[in-house]
This record gives structure tokens, C-alpha cells and sequence, in this order.
């Protein structure tokens, strides 16, 4: 959330931002944000005025007592005053909900440095990781290979569960086990305290890391209780420390999330049906750090780079992209994703989502840190480490043989209890 100070003292940072984003609706929010404020502020004076001429004549009430005057007319117009009072303030509450509702739904102010376009077509390539496979054969789809070693049951999984579920059985379990725990072992090397989540947020500390008017309908609500099923790790890392004040000397908080997510994937219709590259349910290992403001961005080049290290552990050949202000979304002030090579595909498909958020969600969620000065907003970071599901579709695509049977990534070997290739049984 942003700051209402922002739109007072400089609404054309604001108003840039939008434009920059193509964003015409919430541009018209700008001028209704300040018009409401305006009023807010208007009743806030009339309130203040009122509760002191509630004072002033509390003197002359007790000044007529003690002259042992008649009182009465000034007692009545005192009794008449927090009735007004109580209206007025019943008034602000009701615009600063209003303001609110605005103000939530405001995207995050972009860093400079995201570039400028209207969607993913304008993401800037910065760099890139590795060395494409090349095959003395025509590469497989890891939709044909699941089905052809028999190491996934799509067809089973619909059957019980719907599309963009699955089971994945055999060596290729685990091999999603060994993802898991190399993964947990890269991020505690690095110093990131490992953390099993709660599956399930209530709406208010969702509202706390990202705007629901735009995610919610990617995400599962349980009927008949207040509780949402997570889209990733990232947002109950983050929303634990809701509504508190942190001491600085336990800063930066380093986090490593591991967690089933779950997502609709509403939008998605028709694209990536089949296989499991995008499912409604995967595991992820997630990186999260709460810092301080002066701190993020250095963290924010730590955290892209610990995930472009474990991708080249794996021999896997990717991008790294920063993406511009058209398809960044509301939470980040920047984010970069990386993309693996998907050999059938001939194309590169995102493996990991990279964002500082600044203190949008630390403004939501309250989350601040001591100082000498006073309390501080903290700036919270987040990057996918692993989406399991998806880096097995890249090494099965990567790592396939002519024989049909894929190679395990020499780094995962030691996590695979001997199984160094993975062949129908």
C-alpha cells in the first residue's frame, strides 16, 4: 500500500508511475484519493474545532458555577457538542474506509530502472546462463516422456482431482524429493532459516501481501470459514511478523519457505494443459528477507543471484529478464524472472520469480523495525528458489537421451539413493 503522504505532498510521482504502467483507471484514482482526503481533512478540522469550543465552554460553565450563575443554557449547548463530534467522526470513518479501498489497490511505485513497455514482449534480457543442449536426435516433450518411462499419472490424477493435477511416481518422485532437499540445503549454506508454513491465511493478512481485488481469483477460499489456501510460501513468511515492531539488531530476516501451493490458475485457459509445467497444485522452495529500507536492493541482487547459482548447479541453460512496467504486476517496485530453456518447446519458459516489494507490504501489514528515532516501515524481498514441478520439466527436456531415458543432474545424484538415470521400469 502506498503512503497517503505520497499523494498529498507529491501526487505527480504518483501520477507518473501510472503512466508509466498504461494504467488509465487507477490514474483517475489519484484526483479521487486527494478529493477525499481533502474532505477528510476538512472534517478533521471542523471535529477539532468542536471539541475545543467543548473546552472553552467547560470553562464557562465552571466559571458561571462559580459565580453562581444560571448555567443551563451553556450545559445544553456543551451536551450538544459530542453528538456533532460523534457524526463527524462516523463521517471520516466512512471516507477513510473509501480511501483505503483506493489506496490498497494503488500498484507499488516502480524502481527507475524497470523498463519501460505493455507486456511480456518488452521484458529486457540481461543475461544469459549456460550452454543450450544440442542433440544428435529430435528432443522430446516431457509430456512424452512422463507417459513413455510411466513416471506420472496425468489421467488418474483428473480423474479424482480435475485437469492440472497429477501424480508423478518412481524415480521421478524422487527426483522432486532430491530438488527439495538440495534446495533446502543450497538456501541454509546461504544463511536462510528453512520454515514449513501453514497452508492456510485468513483474508486479512492475505489483504496484508497483495492486492486480492486483483489475485483473488487465482486463489481457493475454503467455504464457510475465513481461511485461503496459499498461492506460495512467500505470503505466510511474510505476513507472520503482521502488527509488529521488530528490534534492529534482528535484521535482515533471512527466510526459506517450503510449501505445497495452490493456484486456479484462472487466465491460464488452454495454455500448458497438458504435463506439469502449470498445475494447481506444486511444491516450491521460496527465499524471503525483511530488511532495512537502505538494504534492499543490495538484497535484492543477493536473492536473483542465489537462484541463477542454483540453476546453473543443475547445467541448465537460462535467462535472466527484468520485467518491464507492463507486466510487473501491483506488488513489486521491480522484478526480475528467470527462464529455462525448454529444448521440445524451442523456447524459454519462467522458472523463478524474483521481487522487491520495498514497503508496500509492510505498510499493509504493519510490520516495522526500532530505531533511535522512532519505528521504521521494514522492506520485504521475495524469490522463488525451486518450483519443483517446473524445474523437472526442464531437466527432463534438458537432460533426455536417445535412448528415451533421462540423466540426473550430477549435483542431485547424491539426494537420488543411487539412481543416476531414470529409465522405464
Amino acid at each position: 500500500m502506498l503512503d497517503i503522504d505520497l499523494f498529498r505532498k507529491t501526487p505527480e510521482v504518483v501520477r507518473a508511475d501510472l503512466r508509466k504502467r498504461k494504467d488509465s483507471e487507477k490514474l483517475i484514482w489519484v484526483d479521487k484519493i486527494l478529493s477525499l482526503d481533502t474532505e477528510w481533512k476538512k472534517l478533521k478540522s471542523e471535529a477539532e474545532a468542536l471539541r475545543n469550543k467543548r473546552n472553552i465552554i467547560s470553562k464557562e460553565i465552571a466559571q458561571l458555577k462559580k459565580e453562581k450563575k444560571n448555567a443551563t443554557k451553556k450545559l445544553k449547548e456543551a451536551a450538544d457538542i459530542p453528538k456533532h463530534i460523534a457524526e463527524i467522526e462516523h463521517k471520516q470513518e466512512d471516507i477513510k474506509k473509501e480511501i483505503d479501498h483506493y489506496l490498497l489497490r494503488m500498484p507499488n511505485i516502480l524502481h527507475p530502472s524497470v523498463p519501460q513497455g505493455t507486456g511480456e514482449e518488452d521484458n529486457h534480457i540481461e543475461k544469459v546462463f549456460g550452454k543450450k543442449p544440442v542433440f544428435s536426435f529430435s528432443p522430446k516433450s516431457h509430456v512424452d516422456l512422463l507417459s513413455e518411462l510411466n513416471i506420472a499419472d496425468i489421467e488418474r490424477a483428473a480423474k479424482i482431482s480435475g485437469a492440472r493435477f497429477w501424480f508423478i511416481k518412481g524415480d521421478l518422485a524422487l527426483l522432486d524429493a532430491a530438488l527439495q532437499k538440495y534446495a533446502i540445503d543450497f538456501m541454509h549454506k546461504r544463511g536462510f532459516v528453512l520454515l514449513r508454513p501453514p497452508l492456510m491465511m485468513n483474508r486479512a493478512s492475505y489483504e496484508g501481501v497483495t492486492d486480492l481485488g486483483d489475485f483473488e481469483q487465482v486463489m481457493y477460499k475454503i467455504d464457510n470459514e475465513d481461511l485461503y489456501l496459499i498461492a506460495t510460501s512467500e505470503h505466510p513468511l511474510t505476513a507472520m511478523f503482521m502488527d509488529e515492531i521488530l528490534d534492529e539488531k534482528d535484521l535482515p530476516i533471512k527466510l526459506c519457505g517450503v510449501s505445497e501451493c495452490f493456484r486456479k490458475e484462472a487466465g491460464a485457459h488452454g495454455k500448458d494443459t497438458k504435463g506439469i509445467f502449470r498445475g494447481h497444485q506444486f511444491t516450491k522452495i521460496e527465499q524471503v528477507i525483511i530488511c532495512k529500507p537502505e538494504e534492499s536492493w543490495d538484497y535484492h541482487e543477493e536473492i536473483i543471484k542465489n537462484a541463477q547459482e542454483f540453476f546453473s548447479s543443475l547445467g541448465l541453460h537460462f535467462r535472466r529478464v527484468n520485467i518491464c512496467t507492463g507486466d510487473i504486476g501491483t506488488v513489486a517496485a521491480k522484478k526480475y524472472d528467470l527462464e529455462a530453456w525448454m529444448p521440445a518447446q524451442n523456447t524459454f519458459r519462467e522458472v523463478v520469480s524474483c521481487s522487491n516489494c520495498t514497503d508496500y507490504q509492510s505498510r499493509r501489514l504493519k510490520i516495522r523495525y526500532r530505531t533511535p528515532q522512532g519505528s521504521v516501515l521494514v522492506h520485504t524481498l521475495n524469490s522463488t528458489c525451486v518450483a519443483t514441478s517446473r524445474a523437472l520439466v526442464a531437466i527432463i527436456e534438458n537432460y533426455q537421451q536417445k535412448d528415451g531415458s533421462i540423466k540426473v543432474p550430477e549435483a542431485l545424484v547424491q539426494y537420488m539413493n543411487g539412481v543416476t538415470v531414470i529409465r522405464k521400469k
